[in-house]
């Protein structure tokens, strides 16, 4: 009877060993299998497409699984990374890394060693997926299976109801930006191209109410291209040296802003000017009337440079010469209107100082006739007053761009100290900057920054500086700077040197003689 359990015992014994056999050789086939398959794959352990779908079967292996303006997919076991760019990521097999979509969804149903991100796009686990890492989900949502598990934290970034998960920008990337152009002709994308009608609209409202100017600019482009093309490539380079320049002195960092502005409404105008005059070679042929306006050459160059903005590559290269053009014009514009003030007389500053040598050669005609008997001699005039008029600082030569510009940025750093030493946060810097023009222009007519420089404020009607005629120039600053600071940049195109805020509040900035006192 004892051998009856030794022999159950024995059994059980051998069937144990014959089940852990089985398991060790079915572990040892699946890690054949696996062998076998890096090894076939080793010399092609990647599957990508630009343009195209990348798949990975069931039962197959591969490092990567990558698709660019594709959706990549994968069945079979990926030792790295499921990547998706413009397309879906889709992994119903096992991955060692990370799962990724940019504009574009991901759906995961196994097990990923890493994070699940989705850029633009959606993230959807199935009840079998495992992630070990992040699950992300950037401008999209986030839907799990409740079988699913995730180890990492979960994090769901939404721009808000009007952006939603952007799907609207996903087709502009894949039809535009992936191929190197602005616009296409996709139904789907009208967005960037009623973009780019507001931007055009803008151009032909500024050849409307800057016609002149803006002829100036395209003069230039036409009569000196060489010039105008090596203004643009030092513009481009010296730019960004002149901005840090400027942020790592203390002057300059309140100098930097203006400057910033001003390059960006500069590179506004000057691509109405490129416009206008790629226009122009359509317009010349039309003789004078209203087709001949430039206006009209702006809308037509710029009805050419968006047909041309959806040529591959082609597209974004014209976007960006254009831009950079339009710069080197305007500045090379401004050099021109710079060397021409300054090489041009001032005949009204040649009256007022000739004034007095013409009293003193009446005064020696009138003692001469005394002398002679035929007159009597008139008692000498008082000298002239130390203080002049209206009339007289009205005939004095009008201040420049950058000598305004100059005063301006030391009456902002003396604002910026003091606002900061009474409110750390500036929150009514632009107040306090407005407040003190205004009260300073009404005292004295003119500024601290003014008063170093020796500008002085007045009416073009020779009338005393008012209350109202001050605060409507304070707030009229206001207008010049909104515009990208291109209210101030005005000053260089108008014959008599006024800003936007000069021409509101009937005002001009004259230079006055260093002994000749400001007030």
């Amino acid at each position: 009877m004892a051998q009856e359990p030794a022999a159950e015992l024995e059994t059980q014994a051998q069937l144990e060993v014959e089940r852990a056999r089985e398991e060790i050789e079915r572990a040892k086939n699946e890690i054949e299998r696996k062998l076998e398959l890096r090894i076939k794959s080793r010399n092609d352990n990647v599957v990508m497409n630009i343009g195209d779908d990348s798949t990975l079967p069931a039962g197959e292996y591969a490092d990567a699984v990558v698709a660019i303006l594709g959706s990549a997919t994968s069945a079979g076991e990926v030792g790295e990374v499921v990547m998706a760019i413009g397309g879906d990521a889709s992994a119903t097999g096992p991955v060692g890394d990370a799962v990724v979509a940019i504009f574009g969804n991901v759906h995961v149903d196994a097990e990923v060693g890493q994070d699940v991100v989705a850029v633009f796009g959606n993230v959807r686990l199935g009840p079998n997926a495992v992630v070990n890492g992040e699950l992300v989900s950037i401008g999209g949502t986030i839907e799990r299976d409740p079988t699913s598990v995730v180890l990492g934290p979960q994090q769901q970034i939404a721009f808000g109801q009007r952006l939603g998960n952007l799907e609207w920008l996903k087709p502009w990337f894949n039809c535009c930006l992936l191929y190197g152009r602005p616009l296409a002709f996709q139904a789907d994308i009208s967005w960037a191209w009623w973009l780019v009608a507001g931007f055009l609209g803008f151009y032909v409202l500024l050849a409307l109410m800057f016609d002149q100017s803006l002829q100036r600019c395209v003069e230039t482009l036409e009569q000196r291209p060489a010039q105008s093309v090596a203004a643009a490539v030092l513009a481009v380079v010296l730019s960004p040296v002149l901005i840090i320049v400027l942020l790592i002195t203390v002057i300059g960092i309140a100098i930097a802003p203006f400057f910033v502005i001003a390059l960006m409404g500069a590179s506004l105008f000057g691509k109405a000017a490129v416009l206008a005059a790629l226009g122009r070679r359509i317009t010349r042929f039309t003789g004078v009337g209203a087709f001949g306006h430039i206006a009209v050459a702006t809308l037509l160059g710029g009805l050419i440079v968006m047909l041309l903005y959806t040529v591959p590559v082609f597209g974004f290269i014209i976007s960006n010469l254009i831009g950079a053009l339009g710069l080197g014009v305007v500045a090379y514009t401004v050099l021109l209107a710079l060397r021409s003030n300054q090489a041009s007389p001032a005949p009204a500053v040649a009256n007022v100082s000739s004034a007095p040598e013409a009293a003193a050669s009446a005064a020696t005609m009138t003692s001469g006739a005394a002398i002679d008997g035929n007159s009597t001699v008139p008692p000498a005039s008082a000298p002239p007053s130390m203080n002049p008029t209206n009339a007289e600082l009205n005939a004095l030569p009008r201040a420049g761009f950058w000598i305004r510009m100059g005063a301006l940025a030391l009456d902002v750093l003396l604002i910026a100290i003091v606002v900061n030493m009474l409110d750390p946060l500036d929150d009514f810097f632009v107040l306090a900057l407005a407040g003190y023009g205004a009260l300073m222009w009404k005292l004295r007519g003119t500024t601290v920054g003014g008063i170093i420089f020796n500008l002085r404020v007045v009416r073009t009607d020779g009338r005393d500086i008012e209350w109202e005629t001050a605060i409507v120039r304070a707030l009229g600053c206001l207008l010049s700077v909104i515009p990208l600071g291109l209210g101030f940049i005005w000053m260089v195109f108008d014959s008599n040197r006024q800003t936007w805020h000069d021409k509101i509040a009937g005002t001009v900035v004259v230079r006055v003689p260093r002994n000749q006192p400001l007030v």
